[in-house]
């Protein structure tokens, strides 16, 4: 029998250019602030400044309770003030008296001892009869009596005046009390961003001042934008032996850039940076969080949404990348076919992620050989070949072949996108916040 032809393999020379690995996650969009705005007083909605899902700026007018009940309130508290303030005078008005008093009874006493010592002296010369003496003793006596009742009442007048002191300041406290419920009837937005609906409508009754008030609307922040994932043990510690090797900067230190796409996106058209890494893993999942933010200027990224991030993995290096469909596997290992003089050899090879399309050979080839990309299934090792030219495409998906942190001139701040109002108190937990208004 004729010898079989030999069958025909497609081969190319595996594809050598710079690459960065970039780690695949999935992350979950979330607002920089997240407010739940609440009433801080009680009473009826009176009226709504806003339209629902529409965006509003810091400080606008948002609710309206009815301040009816507060200005009554503040009313009376001014005109506990105003009575305070008259005691104030009246105890003044007593402490002149009482003092004015002192004086007299110093003159009665000082009258009345120089009439009595002159008395004393007659006597002993029998001039004057004892009643008259003892007449004079008592007057005497009447007087010292007078001067301790004028000290008595300069006593009760000081009292008094610190009585209506005390007063006053409680009657200002209580004005000062009154004026921020009042203040607290006008509900103004404690950040810009996004409003949601309204979760109660005009002419109810909304309950205030508590943990547990009613929830009026809410507000997220849109730009920027956060994006959060999770990542395990083995991808962290492979952040930390690189860091540590000085083949990349820590992202706990260095603000590493990170690439976006939404599902609807092939590419990742949205560039950001890492954020924050948290401090430690969570027993539960065995996983790090960490946050990376988006400028998100046509705030097409919306909280709540997914996205598929890309993490710079790895330096920057040379690397071979061949596709995956001149790849075999057998139980134990992967390998490749190369033809070297029309024969078929078998190469073990230790690969790594898809970059542009294409799988990473860490080991086994050194990027001049000749591949099979087609035909893999009919080829044996040491079988002879015919060869014709093939060519390995590359897919670009959007990311660079290299990178470096970010310069601080491009860093992305969350910045002060709350700024609370004389008139407003927020009670802040991790990535919410409850304003108390």
């Amino acid at each position: 029998m004729p010898k079989p032809p030999a069958p025909t393999m497609t081969v190319a020379q595996p594809v050598r250019e710079e690459i960065v690995e970039w780690d695949a996650y999935t992350g979950r969009m979330e607002p920089i602030e997240f407010v739940e705005v609440r009433s801080r007083v009680s009473g009826y909605l009176q009226s709504i400044h806003f339209d629902e899902g529409q965006m509003v700026k810091q400080g606008d007018l948002l609710f309206i309770i009815d301040p009816r009940p507060f200005e009554a309130a503040l009313n009376g508290a001014k005109a506990q003030l105003a009575q305070a303030k008259s005691q104030l005078s009246q105890a003044h008005a007593q402490m002149e008296e009482a003092k004015a008093q002192q004086k007299q009874a110093d003159a009665q006493v000082q009258l009345a001892d120089a009439r009595v010592k002159r008395t004393r002296t007659l006597r002993v010369s029998s001039a004057v009869a004892q009643d008259e003496l003892d007449q004079r003793e008592a007057e005497f006596t009447q007087a010292q009596a007078n001067v301790a009742s004028a000290l008595a009442s300069i006593s009760s007048a000081e009292a008094a005046q610190g009585t209506a002191a005390a007063a006053i300041e409680a009657a200002q406290a209580a004005i000062e009390s009154a004026q921020l419920d009042l203040n607290y009837t006008r509900i103004y937005a404690p950040v810009t961003g996004r409003i949601s609906r309204e979760y109660i409508t005009e002419g109810n009754l909304v309950s205030g001042g508590t943990a547990t008030s009613s929830l009026l609307t809410t507000i997220a922040s849109v730009q920027p934008i956060y994006c959060t994932f999770d990542v395990n043990e083995h991808q962290a510690l492979k952040y930390i032996r690189l860091a540590i090797q000085g083949k990349r900067k820590s992202s706990r230190e260095a603000k590493n850039p990170v690439y976006l796409g939404l599902s609807d996106e092939d590419q990742f058209p949205h560039k950001g940076h890492m954020e924050f890494v948290d401090n430690r893993f969570d027993t539960d999942t065995a996983s790090m969080r960490v946050r990376c933010i988006f400028r998100n200027e046509d705030e097409v990224l919306v909280p709540g949404m997914f996205g598929k991030v890309r993490l710079p993995g790895s330096a920057a290096y040379e690397a071979i990348l061949i596709p995956d469909s001149s790849i075999g596997t057998d139980q134990s290992s992967q390998y490749v076919y190369v033809v070297e003089d029309n024969k078929i050899e078998r190469r073990q090879v230790t690969l790594g992620p898809i970059v542009d399309g294409l799988r990473v050979v860490r080991e086994g080839l050194t990027g001049d050989e000749q591949l099979v990309i087609q035909g893999l299934l009919l080829g044996r090792p040491g079988m002879e070949v015919k060869t014709e030219a093939g060519e390995i495409n590359v897919i670009e998906d959007g990311l660079p072949n290299t990178y470096e942190p970010l310069p601080a001139e491009e860093w992305i701040s969350p910045g002060l996108t709350s700024i609370i109002t004389p008139t407003e108190t927020v009670q802040a937990t991790p990535k919410k916040a409850e304003v108390v208004q």
